[in-house]
């Protein structure tokens, strides 16, 4: 079942491909694509260079740069210089970025034109692509040019290669480091067996590449498989359905639940004819209607799964055969140990109970980076405590029902928004929806609801009333533009807070 003979050193992986398929198309976006054989020595001439601005065993080379071939590249000839990559999201606050790179202690930071005034003063040493600027080294000569050193290209697959950092949904961004061999176990016992990566596919994605389910699927998962990648810079419902309908031809559609929501907006009752054989959806929970709605109008499996950055990604994943209940994220991959924990009692729940999922397995990550006691906190004896509540069916389907740490009191009652949101976006009119707890003086908390669309408010109420218990029910509904969300499509909930509270004020 587990596809581990992929689980190898980049520079074998690399190799390998280069001699089998040396003039296919491994990476393309908008300016540039690149070859498989040119991808080897791309990456060994940057990591040559890397290591000749002494760049060494455990230094941080940070990435801040939209979806590019380069980033791609990056990932690859970091650990090929026997360092650790650190990909950051460009469009970060300012203050958050400059955070992220200062607690990172990146000695080098390759960045685009577009990003270039982000890291200006940082003090280290800054590669330039699409550009040139004095000081600066040019990422277009780095990759063009032998380096004075070779590539050392490590071979211990245990060591941080990659470090990450999380959304910052509950707290300031942690690096989460985690290795080679914990990113390429979940190509091996998922993306390859479950899902069928392999030499024949092309992956259409805008998924952020700053994002483990990005880096893991659309960067590691094509380079151990042999498959092709066209790289968008952003998600645009429009231009993906015009890309389905060219000539080229695209098999694997990864997204997040509201990229396929909008995908089916803008299809309407007309999807492109297309040569996708599926679509993934990870980064948060997808909606029952919605993969019900996809699938019929693009006559394509949406296979849902649940990851998160400190498990390199994904944990579980419902395969494209066999039964595949709605609404859940599927089986534990192969090799994974779960168990469903009641946070109250700290014992396993009972079969059907809701618990916290733990993880053990190959897959989960080495720890944060220089926050020794927030580790230990959630590492417990192997185990890792994800902080989501899920439940199991009868055959050891997992769904995904909230996080602990969102979780609503009103009145004594526990609440979930997951639970809330799901019913509002069956409601007609309901494009996105996120609840959040509103203090209230004599209940504690109560539910509130935002929504995207044009429901009408006081039957969207009614839809609520006749499909929850009454203590659910969004004591208010307010309709905003957006919703905000992370880039793997996770609900950004303190800016609702923050907008009720503005109300308050």
């Amino acid at each position: 079942m587990l596809r581990t003979e992929v689980i190898r050193p980049v520079h074998e992986l690399l190799d390998a491909h280069a001699a089998a398929r040396p003039g296919d198309v491994a990476f393309a976006d908008d300016v540039r694509a690149v070859t498989w054989s040119e991808l080897a020595t791309t990456t060994r001439r940057l990591a040559g260079h890397l290591a000749a601005l002494d760049v060494g065993p455990g230094d941080r080379v940070a990435m801040v740069m939209g979806n590019a071939v380069e980033v791609a590249e990056t990932y690859l000839a970091v650990p090929r210089a026997g360092a650790v990559a650190v990909c950051l999201n460009p469009d970060a606050a300012p203050a958050e970025l400059e955070y992220m790179l200062a607690d990172s202690g990146a000695r080098v930071v390759v960045t685009d034109e577009a990003h270039a005034g982000l890291v200006e003063g940082t003090g280290a040493s800054v590669v330039l692509a699409g550009g040139s600027r004095p000081g600066w080294s040019s990422y277009a000569d780095l990759i063009a040019t032998e380096p004075p050193v070779a590539a050392p290209d490590p071979a211990d697959l245990d060591v941080t290669a990659f470090m990450l950092y999380t959304s910052g949904t509950t707290g300031r961004p942690k690096g989460v480091e985690l290795s080679l061999r914990s990113c390429l176990w979940v190509v091996a016992a998922c993306w390859a067996p479950i899902v069928g990566l392999g030499s024949d596919d092309v992956v259409l994605s805008a998924l952020p590449l700053f994002h483990s389910y990005a880096l893991d699927l659309c960067v590691l998962g094509v380079v151990a498989t042999g498959a092709g990648e066209r790289i968008l810079p952003r998600f645009s419902p429009t231009r993906i359905l015009e890309m389905l309908g060219g000539e080229q031809r695209y098999t694997v559609l990864p997204g997040v639940p509201t990229g396929f929501s909008y995908l089916l907006q803008a299809a309407g009752d007309r999807p492109p004819a297309h040569r996708l054989r599926l679509a993934i959806s990870a980064g948060a929970i997808l909606p029952a209607a919605v993969d019900e709605a996809f699938e019929q109008a693009f006559g394509v499996q949406l296979l849902d799964g649940y990851g998160i950055t400190e498990t390199s990604t994904m944990v579980t994943m419902n395969w494209p055969h066999g039964a595949r209940p709605y609404g859940s994220c599927g089986l534990p991959l192969p090799g994974l140990a779960v168990r469903l924990v009641d946070p109250a009692t700290g014992t396993d729940a009972p079969p059907g109970g809701e618990g916290e999922l733990w993880v053990r397995g190959p897959n989960v990550m080495r720890g944060y980076w220089g926050r020794p006691e927030q580790t230990a906190s959630v590492l417990v004896d192997g185990w890792y405590r994800t902080g989501d509540l899920a439940r199991a069916d009868a055959h050891g389907y997992l769904t995904i029902s909230g996080r602990t740490k969102e979780m609503i009191i009103r009145g004594g009652e526990n609440i979930y928004p997951a639970e809330i949101e799901n019913v509002l976006l069956t409601a007609n009119g309901v494009a996105d929806a996120a609840v959040v707890g509103r203090a209230h003086p004599d209940l504690g908390e109560e539910p509130v609801a935002f929504v995207v669309g044009d429901a009408d408010l006081d039957a969207l109420a009614a839809h609520c009333r006749e499909r929850l218990t009454w203590f659910k029910v969004p004591a208010d509904f307010r309709v905003v533009d957006v919703i905000p969300r992370t880039g793997s499509g996770k609900i950004k909930r303190f800016e609702l807070v923050r907008q009720l509270d503005e109300v308050t004020a």
